[in-house]
């Protein structure tokens, strides 16, 4: 008769297998082929509050990038519920050091309106990112059953040299700099985001249902035991 123990089902395998990404550090993304990515956080622009002039100039900017592109980008449009929570506490804590009772009871009647409002209509909060990749030409040469090889191994990452990483570190934000350029060309401001920045995007795209109720600390201040 088999033990209790040995009856328990045997765990899957973990998720991160499948998972393309090997690690995120140094402000880069690095997937499990070698390969990197940056990305960049892009303002937005109310189009129809533009000029004819100034659409037309935005139209033919945007062709321009598009045109000038020697390498695939990736444009992201990430749509979430947003999270006023921070700010509903900051009215509280506004709220309590106000000697003034009128302006406390203002405070008040304001944050019922907003809350209230939140609670009636779902109001999105729309964030637009570029990811920029840099594929060296070692990995561009592989056939497709290659990579979905390397896809499930993290060998190829562990066999990178300093040099390696720093080759495509430097290629990466050479790409970048090149495409924040071309975004400012059509009035949209690009912040790359650094390791905090992509850990969080990379969290919360991959942890929707959670990501409000259990925030991400600091990774700088985050230990691993060995």
């Amino acid at each position: 008769m088999q033990s209790a123990q040995l009856a328990k089902p045997k765990p899957g395998p973990a998720t991160q297998r499948f998972l393309d990404i090997a690690e995120i550090r140094d402000d880069m993304v690095i997937l499990k082929d070698g390969t990197v990515r940056g990305v960049l956080l892009v303002s937005s622009i109310n189009f129809a509050l533009k000029s004819v002039d100034e659409q037309e100039a935005i139209i033919q900017s945007y062709m321009t990038f598009l045109n000038s592109l020697e390498y695939p980008i990736q444009i992201v449009i990430q749509s979430r519920r947003m999270n006023i929570d921070a700010y509903m506490a900051s009215l509280v804590e506004q709220q309590r050091k106000t000697e003034n009772d009128l302006l406390r009871a203002q405070i008040v009647d304001y944050r019922d309106f907003v809350q209230e409002l939140v609670e009636l209509g779902e109001i999105m909060q729309k964030r637009f990112y570029v990811v920029v990749p840099y594929d060296p030409v070692t990995n561009k040469r592989k056939g497709f059953f290659d990579r979905l090889q390397e896809a499930f191994s993290p060998t190829v990452v562990a066999n990178l040299n300093a040099k390696q990483l720093a080759e495509r570190r430097e290629q990466l934000s050479r790409r970048m700099e090149l495409i924040s350029g071309q975004l400012l060309s059509m009035s949209l401001q690009a912040v790359r985001l650094d390791t905090q920045g992509l850990i969080e995007v990379y969290y919360n795209s991959y942890n929707p249902d959670v990501a409000d109720e259990q925030r991400l600390g600091d990774v700088g201040k985050t230990g691993v035991e060995s």
